[in-house]
């Protein structure tokens, strides 16, 4: 069973989220976390799936916006799970979550491997593709009703 709930920044399921994180995408691409990164996290919306154990699988952080809006960022889900609906889980329940906030709309930097997965769940790519880490990206959105 899969538990999705939000948490708090500086928290030791927030220290779960980093080591997840760090683990499917930042050392892949030779990167880590540095402190500034993580101060800028402190404002955000922490969501994650954790397992019967009580160990976090997948999470995701939401940042607000100047216009009342957020962006989704650093979706990442533990490697033996991936493919088993926990990342899709994880993205409805920020929607449902967001919708609650009265937000209008949600964004994400997508990585090109990334994109089938966020249009199966009706999200819309805007602009032309854009290089970040190293890796290509698309911005896509999604309005919430």
């Amino acid at each position: 069973m899969i538990n999705i709930r939000q948490f708090d920044f500086a928290t030791p399921e927030y220290d779960q989220s980093i080591v997840l994180r760090d683990a499917i995408l930042r050392k892949p691409l030779n990167l880590s976390f540095q402190v500034s990164d993580l101060e800028k996290e402190y404002d955000s919306i922490h969501l994650g799936a954790f397992n019967q154990l009580n160990q976090i699988i997948g999470c995701l952080v939401l940042k607000p916006l100047a216009d009342g809006n957020y962006k989704m960022r650093q979706v990442a889900v533990a490697q033996e799970v991936q493919g088993n609906g926990v990342g899709s889980m994880l993205v409805k329940a920020s929607e449902s979550l967001l919708k609650r906030l009265s937000a209008k709309s949600i964004e994400l930097n997508a990585r090109d491997v990334a994109i089938p997965f966020y249009l199966k769940l009706d999200y819309k790519k805007v602009g032309r593709e854009f290089e970040e880490v190293g890796i290509k990206h698309f911005r896509m959105e999604k309005k919430l009703k």
